[in-house]
C-alpha cells in the first residue's frame, strides 16, 4: 500500500514539474506557493507542525501561528516548484535572484584551500546554499539523508548530484567511509543539523532536550578545522540572501557535546530570523 502511495506522489509531481517548467521561473514559483498553501494544510503533519512552533515559541498567539505555517507551507510550494530551476541557477541564468552576503568567507576558503564544516538547516530553498559554495570553486561534500519515497528518491538525488554539489554523501557507515575518505583528499563539508537523528547525543534546542547529529563536532575534533555557519532567506517571492557568516575555531578543549550544544544555539538563532522559513514539519523533539 506505501509502495503506491508513493507512486502516486510521484506521478503527481512528475506532472507539477513539467506545468512548472512550462510556465517558467517566477509564474511556477508564485503557483507552487499557492498550492503549497492550498494543500499543505491536508497532510498530516499539520499537528506535528502546529505542536513543534508551539515548543519553540510558547509567546506566540493564534495570529502568528496562522501567520507561520501559512508561509511555511507557501515556502515549501515554492521550493517544489523552484527544483525544475537548479539548472538555472547553476549555469548563472537566474543569479541576479540570489545576494550573498559574506562571499569573502567563501573566498577565503577557496584561496586557503584549508577545510572547513559549512553547518546550517533547512531554511527556504536550502538547496541554493550547496550549489553556490560549490560554484565558488570549493571542493565540496554534501551529507543528505535520503527521501522515504523510492521513486522520488531517484529524481532527487540526481538533481542533486548533477546541479547542487557533486559529492553526496549519504548518512550512514557507508556514507561516513566516504566522507573520511574525501576529507583526506581536502574537501569540506556540508550538513544541515536541525534535524532528529538516530545516532547522536540529546542537546538543548529551543530550552528542550532534541537527539542532534555530533558529525560536525566529530569532524572538527578529528581535522582540526573551523565551521562556518550559513544561512539563506527569501527576500521576498523569487529573490533570496544568502549570508555566509565568519568562521568559528573550536578549541581542543571543546567537546563534542559542547560543540553541538553551541551548533543547536546557532540554529535556533537563525529559525528565530524568520521563522516562517524554516521547515516545522520534521518531528524534531520526538
Amino acid at each position: 500500500m506505501k509502495i503506491f502511495k508513493y507512486f502516486l506522489e510521484f506521478f503527481f509531481i512528475v506532472i507539477l514539474f513539467i506545468i512548472f517548467k512550462i510556465l517558467g521561473f517566477k509564474l511556477a514559483s508564485n503557483m507552487g506557493g499557492y498550492i503549497g498553501k492550498k494543500i499543505g494544510p491536508l497532510f498530516r503533519s499539520k499537528q506535528t507542525i502546529l505542536t513543534n512552533i508551539k515548543k519553540a515559541l510558547p509567546s506566540a498567539n493564534k495570529a502568528d501561528l496562522e501567520l507561520i505555517i501559512q508561509s511555511m507551507w507557501e515556502n515549501y510550494g515554492r521550493i517544489l516548484a523552484e527544483y525544475v530551476f537548479l539548472k538555472d541557477f547553476r549555469k548563472e541564468k537566474l543569479n541576479n535572484y540570489l545576494e550573498i552576503e559574506g562571499i569573502e568567507h567563501l573566498n577565503k576558503v577557496k584561496d586557503s584551500n584549508e577545510q572547513v564544516v559549512f553547518v546550517s538547516g533547512h531554511f527556504n530553498n536550502f538547496e541554493l546554499m550547496a550549489m553556490q559554495i560549490e560554484k565558488s570553486g570549493i571542493n565540496l561534500a554534501a551529507i543528505y539523508r535520503p527521501l522515504n519515497n523510492i521513486f522520488l528518491n531517484g529524481i532527487m538525488e540526481k538533481i542533486r548530484k548533477k546541479y547542487i554539489c557533486r559529492n553526496q554523501v549519504k548518512k550512514g557507515i557507508g556514507g561516513m567511509k566516504k566522507l573520511i575518505l574525501l576529507k583526506k583528499k581536502n574537501y569540506s563539508t556540508a550538513i544541515m543539523v536541525d534535524q532528529r537523528v538516530s545516532q547522536g547525543i540529546r542537546s538543548n534546542f529551543f530550552n528542550q532536550e532534541a537527539f542532534t547529529t555530533t558529525i560536525p563536532a566529530q569532524l572538527v575534533k578529528k581535522f582540526n578545522i573551523p565551521i562556518v555557519p550559513i544561512y539563506i532567506e527569501r527576500t521576498n517571492g523569487i529573490n533570496f540572501k544568502m549570508t555566509v557568516n565568519q568562521p568559528i575555531n573550536f578549541s581542543k578543549d571543546h567537546s563534542e557535546k559542547q560543540i553541538t550544544d553551541e551548533l543547536n544555539q546557532l540554529i535556533g538563532k537563525m529559525i528565530m530570523l524568520k521563522p516562517e522559513q524554516w521547515i516545522w514539519s520534521h518531528n524534531r523533539w520526538k
